[in-house]
């Protein structure tokens, strides 16, 4: 008989997307999932979102236009403007925001090079 796979975590559902980006990097801190590009953080997991760093400009537009959109604030501690969370209570959904993890991954690695 066999057993069913076991369903996909939050965790390895965003491992699947962010890790294929070129030089990305997970690493723990403290309670949050962290992505790296070089030594700068572009992505984490929150609660029952995913974090992004995004030119502010992006970040507010987003904000405003799309209902799952919000200010990043994790364990109560407000992110800059350039922070926002996705949040999508089925994981697999964050397939859709690839375009917003791939110009966040772009945006942290070309900051970390000036």
């Amino acid at each position: 008989m066999k057993t069913a796979a076991p369903e996909p975590t939050r965790k390895s559902v965003i491992d699947a997307l962010l890790l294929k980006l070129p030089g990305t990097v997970g690493k723990k801190i403290s309670a949050l999932d962290a992505y790296f590009v070089g030594d700068k953080m572009f992505a984490c997991i929150s609660g029952d979102g995913v974090g992004l760093r995004l030119p502010a400009k992006t970040a507010d537009e987003l904000q405003f236009s799309r209902a799952n959109v919000s200010h990043f604030n994790s364990g109560g501690v407000s992110g800059t403007r350039e922070w926002i969370q996705i949040n999508r209570a089925d994981a697999a959904e964050y397939a859709q925001d690839l375009e917003l993890f791939q110009a966040s991954h772009a945006f942290v690695k070309a900051a970390r090079s000036r």
